[in-house]
């Protein structure tokens, strides 16, 4: 017979949420605020340019951060469904697949980060375009990149929302975090929608509005890592 217990661990599924969830932040904040940050001027689509035609493999690292971040969402996803299912099943699906839309409209995004690389090619197709003009097209795929992004927070907003209700209910985990993911949630909403609907805000608000998404996100994180779950209150829980 085998045992069960064995094959399945609530607490060592925690602590890999954790850690994949510390690696989803980290090579999140490598491609937005250390490479592009850095390479990005608002506005100047030619200093952009430039930035990027010194330094394309700089630009290619945050890309492949981006996707290294995306590519833990799927056993994330997975772990969470787990743990979270005995609380409520049917919302702990909805929040995958939710998180599965925003982590598809996400990478498809980033073929937009491509497109200025490939317009700084020294190649000769390209030579029907004015500098001028290879410039703008590149910054405009870089502004396109802002709002798929944007757009794909939108699910992961609702995702924190049903998460964070997952949390608080679960017992298993406290509280305050699940409140703390649920705040999350409807800053990712204000800010994604301000993007669209009203440009001008979400200007004024960037990036203040995201800064409790991150120390709730990373209080998660840290709190899987290192504390896990309490397993007798998961396993008590039907």
């Amino acid at each position: 017979m085998v045992d069960r217990s064995r094959e399945f661990s609530p607490q060592t599924y925690a602590r890999v949420a954790g850690l994949l969830y510390l690696i989803n932040i980290v090579a999140g904040a490598v491609g937005e605020m250390f490479v592009r940050s850095s390479m990005i001027v608002s506005g100047n689509a030619a200093t952009t340019a430039a930035h990027i035609a010194k330094s394309p493999e700089l630009w290619r690292i945050g890309i492949a951060g981006d996707l290294i971040m995306h590519v833990t969402d799927v056993p994330l996803m997975m772990i969470f469904y787990v743990l979270f299912k005995r609380v409520n099943k049917n919302l702990a699906l909805m929040a995958i697949l939710f998180t599965l839309v925003q982590t598809a409209v996400a990478v498809a995004n980033k073929m937009n980060l491509m497109l200025p690389l490939f317009l700084s090619a020294n190649v000769e197709y390209l030579k029907v375009f004015t500098p001028d003009q290879l410039h703008a097209l590149a910054y405009i795929a870089i502004k396109a990149h802002g709002h798929g992004f944007g757009i794909a927070l939108i699910f992961f907003g609702f995702e924190c929302l049903i998460t964070g209700y997952l949390i608080f209910k679960s017992g298993f985990l406290p509280r305050a975090l699940g409140l703390a993911i649920q705040a999350a949630g409807v800053c990712y909403l204000i800010n994604s929608f301000a993007l669209i609907l009203a440009p001008a805000v979400a200007d004024y608000l960037f990036p203040a509005i995201l800064l409790p998404c991150f120390f709730a996100e990373l209080s998660l994180c840290l709190w899987l890592l290192v504390k896990g779950i309490d397993v007798s209150k998961w396993q008590a829980t039907t």
